[in-house]
């Protein structure tokens, strides 16, 4: 195995690691509130009153966040290696996995280890042992 040096760039990725934890860290402060995304967008499908609002906000920011740095710099290419019916599989599998780990790996690994919750510990730690398993399958056993 070898590292890739062009393709290394821990700066950049520790600014965003940074700004990732400190808008989670204002999240929880401002409003009480775990900046889960899957927990956020399943508030949207039973929203309880006066909670749509600030739910919409944070998804438009998220979708406004990459069209803002694109005013700045160029965004990089999009390569997508697998088809739509894959696409749709993966995001189910996804969305059913957030559902039964009540949370998803922004909820548990950023905001959950950061409130050292045992139960986002056991979480993060299985999620991350199914992708290094999946990737070890998919790369160096079925390739």
């Amino acid at each position: 195995m070898t590292v890739d040096w062009t393709h290394f760039t821990p700066w950049p990725a520790l600014a965003g690691g940074l700004l990732i934890g400190l808008a989670a860290a204002a999240f929880v402060l401002v409003n009480g509130r775990i900046a889960g995304i899957s927990g956020i967008v399943g508030g949207l499908l039973r929203p309880a009153p006066g909670d749509v609002a600030w739910r919409i906000a944070f998804l438009a920011g998220l979708v406004a966040a990459p069209l803002g740095y694109a005013l700045f710099a160029p965004l990089p290419a999009v390569r997508i290696d697998a088809g739509a019916g894959t696409l749709v599989a993966a995001g189910m599998l996804v969305g059913l996995g957030t559902r039964y780990g009540s949370g998803c790996t922004s909820g548990h690994g950023v905001c959950g280890l950061a409130r050292l919750s045992p139960r986002s510990l056991v979480a993060t730690v299985s999620f991350m042992a199914a992708g290094f398993a999946t990737v070890f399958l998919l790369r160096h056993v079925l390739a």
